[in-house]
C-alpha cells in the first residue's frame, strides 16, 4: 500500500487525553499533534505531551507537536443570563465600562478598550464567527453603538472581528509570552502565531522563542484581512516564517466566505514557491464532532486541499472535543489517500523555468526532476541535519517517497509535517565516508521500500555537522 503523502494535524483536548485515545489517533494516521493554548491549563498540556511522546516512542512513530498561541482574540464579556437573542434592527452597545458579567440584550462589556479607536460609523462588526453582524452607528470614548444587521443568539465570550480587518491589537499578548516559555519547556517542534499582520510580528515571536531556548519552527496563521490584502503582504509573512496556516475561521469572517477558497489556493501556491510549509485548517470535518461520517462537502474540502498540494490538513474540535476523534482522523487519512491517486498530484511543471539561489536548493530540485523523469527510481534519500533539503524537495509534485535520514530526534519529528517526507533515524558518522551510501540503501532495502534492480536518488553534504545548507551532492544508485 502506498504511503499517504499529505500529513494530518489533530488537536488534543478533552476527547483525546487518555492513553487509549492517543494511541488510537496515532494508529489512525495522526502525524502532528496540536496543543491549543486558548484552552486548557499548562499542567494539562504537560500531561498530554508526556503521554503522546511515550506512546509514539513505543509505536516507533516520529510525531511532531505544535503549540498554537491564542493571540489577541477580541471578545465580548459575559451576559447576566449566559445568552441573549438579538433581533435585526435593534440597537446594541459594546462598552469598555459595562460590568463584565452583566450583559443583556442592549449592552455587553468588551475586553479590548482600543475597539473604540479602531471603529468608524458604517463599519461592520462580526460576532461569533459572523453568525451575528452589527453595523456601527457611532463611537464615543467608552463604547461602540451599533444596529443589528444579522440577528440571532449570542452567548458569553464570543469573538469580535471587523469586516475587512483593521483591528490594531498586537499579535503577541502577555499570555502568549508565557505560553512560549511553556512551549520551550515542553520542547515543542512548532509554534503557531495567531493574528500576525506583518513580517515583524513573526520576527518578534521567533526572537521570544529563541530567547526561551527553543529551536521550534514558527508557523504564521493567515487569518487577518491585512495579511492577504495583496501579494506583497502575504509574501512578507511567508518569508518571515517557516510555514503558514490557512486559518479559515477568522480569515473567512474578515474577507467574506465568497473570497475564502481563492485566497486559500493563493496562500498554498505562494508558500510552496517560497519553500515553506503550509497547513489548511478550520472546519474541515466539522460535522464529525457529532457524526461518525463526514459530509460529501467535507470530503471535497479535504480532497481539494490535497490536490492543491497542502502539506497538512488539520482537525480542531473534531478531535479535541468531538464524539468521534479517531474516526475523524481515519476518514481524513482515507480521503487524502484517495485524492493522491489522481495523476495531477504527481505531475509537476513547477520551477522548470526558474533560477536557483542556493546550492542545497539546486541539488534538491534537480533530484526531484531526475526522480520524476528517470524510470525505475523508487525512493529519494536525503541525508540531512536540519531537514531543509527534504522540505525543498517536497515542494515539487511527485509520487516518489522522500526519506529524511537524520540522527537528530528534533529533525525526525519536524519532518513529520512535510508532505511526502518520512523520517528515518540514521547516523552517518557511524560509517566511513565510502560506506554511508551503501548503509542507507541497505536500511531502505531492509524496510522493504526497494529491492534489487531499483534505482535510488541520494543527496548529502561533504561533511556531517549541525548546519543548514550543506547539501551539495546528488547520486543515482542502483540497488544490488
Amino acid at each position: 500500500m502506498k504511503r499517504r503523502r499529505t500529513k494530518i494535524v489533530a488537536t488534543l483536548g478533552p476527547a483525546s487525553s487518555s492513553p487509549e485515545s492517543i494511541e488510537q489517533l496515532l494508529l489512525a494516521g495522526l502525524d502532528v499533534a496540536r496543543l491549543n493554548f486558548s484552552h486548557g491549563t499548562a499542567d494539562e498540556h504537560r500531561a498530554r505531551v508526556r503521554m503522546l511522546r511515550d506512546i509514539a516512542a513505543r509505536l516507533g512513530h516520529h510525531t511532531a507537536i505544535m503549540g498554537d498561541l491564542q493571540g489577541p482574540k477580541i471578545r465580548i464579556a459575559r451576559f447576566r443570563d449566559t445568552q441573549v437573542m438579538l433581533q435585526r434592527g435593534q440597537r446594541f452597545t459594546l462598552s469598555n465600562t459595562h460590568p463584565n458579567d452583566a450583559g443583556d440584550e442592549h449592552i455587553v462589556g468588551i475586553d479590548y478598550p482600543s475597539l473604540v479607536q479602531d471603529c468608524r460609523p458604517g463599519d461592520e462588526l462580526l460576532l461569533d464567527d459572523g453568525r451575528v453582524v452589527l453595523e456601527v452607528d457611532s463611537v464615543d470614548e467608552h463604547a461602540v453603538h451599533t444596529t443589528v444587521i444579522v440577528g440571532g443568539p449570542l452567548s458569553n465570550n464570543k469573538g469580535i472581528n471587523r469586516r475587512g480587518g483593521g483591528i490594531s491589537a498586537p499579535s503577541l499578548t502577555e499570555k502568549d509570552h508565557e505560553d512560549i516559555k511553556l512551549a520551550a519547556e515542553l520542547e515543542l517542534d512548532y509554534v503557531a502565531v495567531s493574528f500576525p499582520r506583518y513580517g515583524r510580528d513573526i520576527e518578534t515571536a521567533r526572537e521570544l522563542v529563541r530567547q526561551a531556548g527553543s529551536p521550534a519552527w514558527i508557523i504564521a496563521k493567515i487569518e487577518r484581512a491585512e495579511a492577504v490584502v495583496d501579494d506583497a503582504a502575504l509574501d512578507e509573512l511567508i518569508q518571515a516564517s517557516d510555514g503558514v496556516m490557512v486559518a479559515r475561521g477568522d480569515l473567512g469572517v474578515e474577507v467574506g466566505d465568497a473570497r475564502l477558497v481563492g485566497i486559500q489556493k493563493r496562500v498554498i501556491q505562494h508558500a510552496r514557491h517560497q519553500n515553506k510549509l503550509v497547513i489548511t485548517a478550520t472546519q474541515m470535518m466539522e460535522s464529525m464532532i457529532a457524526s461518525p461520517l463526514p459530509t460529501r462537502a467535507e470530503v471535497s474540502d479535504v480532497a481539494n486541499a490535497v490536490l492543491d498540494y497542502t502539506d497538512a490538513v488539520m482537525l480542531s474540535g473534531e478531535t479535541a472535543s468531538g464524539k468521534y476523534p479517531v474516526e475523524a482522523v481515519a476518514a481524513m487519512a482515507r480521503i487524502a489517500q484517495g485524492a493522491e491517486q489522481e495523476p495531477t498530484t504527481t505531475q509537476s511543471h513547477h520551477r522548470v523555468g526558474s533560477t536557483f539561489t542556493r546550492c542545497d536548493e539546486t541539488i534538491a530540485l534537480s533530484s526531484m526532476y531526475a526522480a520524476n523523469h528517470f524510470h525505475g527510481v523508487k525512493a529519494i534519500v536525503s541525508l540531512t541535519e536540519s531537514g531543509n533539503t527534504p522540505l525543498i524537495m517536497s515542494r515539487i509534485r511527485s509520487g516518489i517517497p522522500i526519506f529524511c535520514f537524520t540522527p537528530h530526534p528534533t529533525t525526525q519529528r519536524r519532518v513529520a509535517m512535510f508532505r511526502g517526507v518520512y523520517p528515518v533515524p540514521f547516523d552517518p558518522t557511524a560509517y566511513s565516508p565510502t560506506e554511508v551510501s551503501d548503509a542507507a540503501i541497505a536500511l531502505l532495502k531492509a524496510k522493504g521500500v526497494v529491492q534489487a534492480g531499483d534505482w535510488v536518488i541520494l543527496t548529502k553534504g561533504d561533511s556531517y555537522h549541525d548546519s543548514t545548507g550543506g547539501t551539495n551532492t546528488m547520486k543515482i544508485i542502483r540497488v544490488d
